[in-house]
C-alpha cells in the first residue's frame, strides 16, 4: 500500500525581483551662500557709490580746468574764492592750504595733475555706473581701483603728511570696498543658483 503524497516543506522559488541599488549616497555638504546685504547696508552701498561717482565728476572738472588754465589764472581764481573766507577767519586751514598749494604751481605740475584727475575721475565714473547697472564683472575692477587709492592714501598719510581729511576718505573707501565685496559675492551666488536648475534640466533631458 502506497503512502499518501506529502507536501514538501522546501520553500518554493520566488520570481527574481530586481535588486535596488543600495549603495550609500554620499552627502555633499552644502556650502553657505553669501547672504545679500540688508536693506540698510544696501542703501548705504548705493549712497557710497553715488558719492564716489560725484567725486569722479569733480575730479574730471578739476582736470579739465588744469588743462586749460595757466598756473597764474589758477592762483588768481583760488585767491578770489578764498578771499571771503579768509576775511572772516584768517587762519582757515582749507583756504590757507589751497593758497599754499597753488602758489607752487607750474606747467609741469598742472599737466600731471590734469592727467591724474582725468584718469582717476573717468575710471570712477565708468565703474560706478557699471556697478549701479549690476554688471557683475565690474565689481572686482571697482574693488581693485579702490584698493589702489587706499594704498596711495595710506602712503601719503604715513610717509608724506598726515591729513584728517585724507584719513576719513581712506576709511570711507575701505568701507565701500567691504560693501562692494559682499554685494559681489551675493550676486555671484544668486547667479550661479539661477543657472544650476537650467543645467540639471538640460542634463536630464539628454538621458535615454
Amino acid at each position: 500500500m502506497t503512502e499518501p503524497h506529502r507536501p514538501s516543506n522546501r520553500p518554493r522559488p520566488t520570481s527574481a525581483e530586481p535588486k535596488q541599488d543600495q549603495r550609500p549616497v554620499s552627502k555633499v555638504p552644502a556650502t553657505k551662500e553669501a547672504e545679500p546685504l540688508s536693506p540698510a547696508l544696501d542703501k548705504t552701498f548705493k549712497i557710497g557709490l553715488v558719492l564716489k561717482g560725484l567725486d569722479g565728476i569733480l575730479e574730471v572738472i578739476g582736470g579739465i580746468l588744469l588743462l586749460f588754465l595757466t598756473p597764474t589764472a589758477i592762483q588768481h581764481l583760488v585767491r578770489v574764492l578764498t578771499a571771503h573766507e579768509l576775511s572772516e577767519d584768517p587762519h582757515d586751514l582749507i583756504a590757507r592750504y589751497l593758497l599754499h598749494t597753488t602758489a607752487h604751481l607750474h606747467h609741469g605740475t598742472t599737466l600731471f595733475g590734469a592727467i591724474y584727475l582725468l584718469s582717476h575721475g573717468i575710471a570712477k565714473i565708468v565703474l560706478v555706473a557699471l556697478v549701479l547697472r549690476d554688471k557683475l564683472w565690474a565689481y572686482p575692477w571697482l574693488i581693485g581701483l579702490l584698493l589702489a587709492f587706499i594704498a596711495y592714501q595710506l602712503y601719503q598719510i604715513t610717509a608724506v603728511h598726515f591729513s584728517v581729511g585724507l584719513t576719513l576718505l581712506t576709511v570711507f573707501d575701505a568701507i565701500l570696498v567691504w560693501l562692494t565685496w559682499r554685494e559681489y559675492r551675493a550676486k555671484r551666488a544668486h547667479q550661479r543658483g539661477a543657472r544650476s536648475p537650467v543645467a540639471v534640466s538640460s542634463a536630464g533631458s539628454r538621458r535615454p
